[in-house]
């Protein structure tokens, strides 16, 4: 069928496609409804999935049994969306866009029956896909990769019926991390191993040494510079052990946590533009690069970083939620935009808290960028109030201007979310200078008089102001 036909078919309505049933997706076709009724704009949304509009964020600590029930991670049920008029058709995977006819051809997960759906506007949230390493025995049983409610019920549901208690996690990024602390907290003996020589390679090593120290007093055993070339299975065909070129290491269970990719092969497909990291390019109203009524959103698409000016991929539901409003907006005849972003992040493992925002010393080498870095020691409250707890801030400022380009902080209670001063801050584009003035709220259970973050502002502006070494 084609466009002129199909539109006759609806009238004077439009169609709004959505591929992509989570954050990104159904936040756009939910700001969409919420500007257009259905009379005006009919919305049609495939996922290919079993849940839509849920927190993937939250399934380490669902599988840790810190939340208990999985429904409490889904914010819209696909029934809600439904009774809002958006056409959600679950257990439906796109499998092709025709972007030149306007169409998109979808097959039923469950049956295989195939269909084409036209549209008018198009939005691509296809997330992304976990690394999956091409290695024997990735697909024992026992190996999980933790990446949907799907993959999160499975790995359940393995803990439940394995009678081992030896977990070896593969990779040390945010998920790796997460993931130990939910083992640990089901009794598991937790092996982490990391090819990088630090976890969390989103830190500076020295940083990251910090977060290696507290994961082996938690008693978790960490194997930094090492990569699995295998994992080994049993008689009965299950895992029995992770390989490295050196040693192997006992496991009833495997966790996968390496990372994540753009998940554009339909775009590709499609002739869409893809950067340098596979996700797709769009401009500051989220719309694809090229294409007038195509937008894209999520984790498969590639952010402006504000403070480098390089593109980045980021997949994290903070900024799939934002480019969902925009894109919705935009979709349903608003206008909205998304400036980029500047890395915030912030982690768990047990009481240690990880956060990070800005440029690693790495980033900044990279951008080409002279750079001075200030590391201070502090507590969460004053010294004297009880249950004041210490932490480690790590700054980095450019050389002559000052302006601040990343901050590192790792530390106990109260030491995670400070990380917000620093993005704010690096939004802003302040200097450190210009920050240790910032009137931050004080009072001895709250914080020292000289906030963490303020102190290593003092020390950088004193490494700026004192020139080159």
């Amino acid at each position: 069928m084609n466009m002129s036909a199909a539109r006759g078919v609806r009238g004077t309505r439009e169609r709004l496609v959505v591929i992509g049933g989570d954050a990104a997706g159904m936040s756009a076709a939910s700001q969409a409804r919420r500007l257009r009724s259905a009379e005006e704009l009919d919305i049609v949304a495939f996922e290919r999935g079993h849940f839509t509009s849920y927190s993937a964020c939250g399934i380490p600590y669902w599988v840790g049994g810190d939340v208990p029930d999985r429904d409490q991670l889904i914010a819209r049920t696909a029934e809600e969306h439904r009774a809002r008029d958006i056409d959600l058709r679950m257990r439906t995977e796109v499998t092709e866009i025709d972007v030149a006819g306007g169409r998109v051809r979808a097959r039923d997960v469950d049956s295989g029956a195939e269909s084409w759906t036209s549209y008018d506007k198009l939005v691509i949230a296809t997330g992304a896909r976990p690394i999956r390493p091409d290695m024997p025995g990735v697909d024992a049983p026992g190996v999980h990769g933790v990446q949907t409610l799907d993959d999160g019920q499975a790995l359940i549901d393995t803990l439940a019926h394995t009678r081992g208690r030896r977990a070896v996690v593969v990779g040390a990024g945010y998920i790796g991390v997460e993931m130990a602390e939910a083992l640990i907290n089901r009794g598991y003996e937790v092996t982490v191993v990391n090819r990088g020589s630090e976890p969390m390679s989103t830190l500076d090593p020295d940083m990251g040494r910090l977060v290696h120290q507290a994961m082996e007093g938690l008693g978790i055993t960490m194997v930094d510079d090492a990569e699995v070339t295998k994992i080994l299975t049993g008689e009965d065909g299950r895992v029995r052990a992770v390989a490295t070129e050196d040693a192997e290491y006992p496991a009833d269970v495997v966790v996968l946590g390496i990372g994540v990719r753009p998940q554009t092969t339909l775009a590709r497909a499609a002739g869409l533009p893809l950067g340098n990291h596979d996700g797709l390019l769009t401009d500051l109203a989220m719309r694809v690069r090229g294409h007038e009524n195509i937008w894209a959103g999520g984790d498969c698409v590639e952010v402006l970083d504000l403070v480098s000016g390089q593109e980045r991929h980021i997949a994290l539901g903070t900024h799939a939620n934002k480019h969902g409003q925009v894109i919705g907006t935009n979709a349903a005849g608003g206008y909205a935009t998304f400036p980029g972003v500047v890395g915030t992040a912030v982690s768990k493992v047990c009481d240690l808290e990880i956060a990070r925002t800005g440029l690693r010393e790495k980033d900044a080498r990279r951008a080409g960028l002279q750079y001075v870095t200030a590391t201070i020691e502090s507590t969460s409250r004053a010294g004297y109030y009880p249950s004041a707890s210490t932490m480690t801030v790590k700054m980095l400022a450019e050389r002559r201007t000052g302006r601040l380009l990343g901050v590192q902080i790792v530390g106990r209670e109260g030491a995670g979310k400070r990380v917000d001063i620093a993005a704010v801050a690096l939004t802003a584009g302040m200097t450190v200078e210009q920050m240790v003035s910032l009137d931050l709220g004080y009072a001895p259970p709250f914080s020292p008089v000289w906030d963490p973050v303020l102190v290593a502002a003092r020390k950088a502006a004193k490494a700026v102001n004192a020139g080159p070494s």
